[in-house]
């Protein structure tokens, strides 16, 4: 055996294994601090902060000890080139028809709550569907990384019918975090920077807690933003077939 077989990690050697693992653990630590919540009484939010504060401090650790952060996309946002910097509108676009919505009234500590909350949600979700995910998956090609990280985004999601939401509802949003997750994936291969992600990602759940409820009455809404992320993934895609983008092995993270 030689020398760069003996160095290879499990992720590099089983990395169907290592995405079914990771996946897993993200479903029993949200199952059971839902479990948790519940028995306690929590608020809504309680879950996803009982288990990501957790995670979030072993991501962090991870990517310090293994000294993992550039290769992950924590990168300077300069290291984006200027040309690409087009692919981010349609970004600002998504996020401009959710403040359509407008806003309902918060106090300074709410707002204060969810900017840390957001916050949270952004970088552990982004660390571990186009950080993690994405990357193990590499190596078996594009498409299958970008396809498998964002249909386990969207599977993630199913976890929202049990706040009571409607079916419908549920249905809308796996479409949509479907779509949002094959668009940030692509982008993450595009262009090996997961900061970007990170903040629109933290934008778009900020401006869904602090805005208007969800209703029949906002449907033109999510309708038209499913509509230009479809778009924007096709556009995405025909952009990376006439580029030759390199792999995270090919790249310098420092």
């Amino acid at each position: 055996m030689s020398n760069l077989e003996i160095k290879r990690s499990f992720s590099q050697k089983h990395p169907v294994l290592a995405v079914v693992i990771i996946e897993a653990l993200l479903f029993l630590a949200v199952f059971a601090a839902g479990a948790y919540a519940t028995i306690r009484q929590l608020s809504g939010t309680a879950p996803v902060l009982i288990s990501f504060i957790p995670i979030a401090a072993v991501l962090a650790l991870y990517f310090s000890l293994k000294k993992k952060w550039g290769f992950y996309g924590f990168r300077r946002l300069r290291s984006i080139p200027k040309q690409d910097l087009v692919y981010y509108a349609p970004l600002l676009a998504v996020l401009a028809v959710i403040a359509l919505k407008g806003f309902r009234p918060v106090t300074a500590s709410e707002v204060l709550f969810y900017l840390l909350f957001t916050l949270l949600v952004g970088f552990v979700e982004e660390s571990i569907y186009r950080g993690l995910i994405l990357n193990i998956l590499l190596p078996k090609g594009i498409k299958t990384a970008v396809l498998t990280s964002s249909i386990l985004f969207a599977v993630t999601h199913i976890l929202q019918v049990l706040s009571g939401q409607s079916g419908f509802q549920t249905v809308l949003q796996i479409v949509y975090a479907l779509l949002i997750g094959g668009a940030l994936a692509l982008l993450m291969v595009r262009n090996r920077n997961i900061l970007p992600l990170i903040l629109f990602h933290f934008l778009h759940n900020f401006i869904q807690y602090v805005g208007n409820d969800n209703s029949d009455f906002y449907l033109g809404y999510d309708l038209t933003i499913l509509a230009l992320l479809a778009l924007y993934c096709i556009w995405l895609t025909l952009s990376l077939k006439k580029t030759s983008v390199p792999t995270p092995a090919e790249q310098s993270f420092n």
